[in-house]
């Protein structure tokens, strides 16, 4: 007996046969064009048949792919269901989020559930800020920058906002004026970026070219940036969002007043379909009204500043 092809090629032969057409199909499955025709082929193949007919103007069913079509989509169909009322009564949630933003989630995750005992949630942190859910088994995920995933329900969290961080033992201004980029000449620069962007975009806001200091040191993420000038080790440019906490506990100060709005921003998504389960709606809810302190808080921080 031959093997059974796998669950992702035979859901790509249900989404070609609903569109009858590669380009669009892959559209859904967010694959290119060729990977879908790739794995048609490749099943085509294994079944010893043809399951479309390829035209002019897109593709038809033969007779087998139209008779293996119906008992697939009513196998995928008990599949979705099954994955939903298991869920349902496990009350657990698997949310993906990308290490800059556990210093803001992770905390309050753990206040959830000591709040909430039954609703239990896994963040699994990532360095990536994207999500494929037709590949990883998540019902959630934090993404920054502007989602690209289709098919997705999206919340706004909240904006990344930008300025230098460090250690309130590490900076020594001078009494009786405001901090100026050339107070960091002497100190040294964390990138959470090895293209210096951040520092960049917020020190051109400011006024000022290029970097006032030529000792620096490059991190892959924010957050290893962030706690590395927790550590007295440097000046990191912080996102004020993800670091609230730490600066009403004096773990950092922010010695300039300069806040500069980076266009990106933090998001909760998960797909569409099948529809969210009630704990999934239950955690969108509270996060959301997490971010909206988050940013409440922020917004009396800009102001004082």
């Amino acid at each position: 007996m031959k093997p059974l092809p796998s669950l992702d090629v035979l859901k790509t032969f249900l989404v070609v046969a609903q569109k009858l057409n590669f380009t669009r199909a892959a559209d859904v499955l967010n694959l290119t064009q060729g990977a879908v025709s790739r794995q048609i082929s490749g099943l085509e193949s294994h079944l010893g048949y043809g399951l479309f007919v390829r035209q002019a103007r897109g593709l038809a069913l033969t007779p087998n792919g139209a008779m293996l079509l119906a008992p697939l989509q009513q196998a995928f169909a008990q599949i979705t269901e099954a994955l939903e009322k298991s869920g349902a009564q496990s009350g657990t949630l698997r949310v993906k989020c990308p290490t800059c933003a556990m210093r803001w989630i992770l905390p309050r995750v753990i206040r959830l559930q000591n709040e909430r005992p039954e609703l239990v949630v896994e963040v699994t942190a990532a360095v990536s800020h994207g999500v494929e859910f037709n590949a990883e088994q998540f019902d959630a995920a934090i993404v920054f920058g502007q989602p690209t995933v289709k098919g997705v329900t999206i919340h706004h969290l909240f904006d990344e906002v930008l300025t230098p961080v460090c250690a309130p033992g590490l900076w020594k201004g001078k009494k009786g004026r405001a901090a100026t980029p050339d107070d960091l000449a002497d100190k040294t620069l964390l990138h959470p970026t090895r293209d210096r962007r951040d520092w960049l975009r917020w020190l051109e806001a400011y006024g000022y070219r290029g970097l006032p200091s030529t000792k620096a040191q490059h991190f892959d993420t924010l957050d290893l940036a962030i706690s590395s000038a927790m550590q007295g080790l440097g000046v990191t440019i912080g996102d004020l969002s993800l670091i609230e906490e730490d600066v009403r506990a004096r773990r950092v100060i922010t010695p300039f007043s300069l806040c500069v709005p980076s266009g990106a921003a933090y998001y909760l998504i998960y797909p569409e379909r099948p529809a969210p389960s009630a704990a999934l709606q239950q955690f969108a809810q509270w996060l959301e009204t997490e971010a909206a302190q988050t940013r409440a808080n922020l917004s009396g921080y800009l102001q004082a500043a």
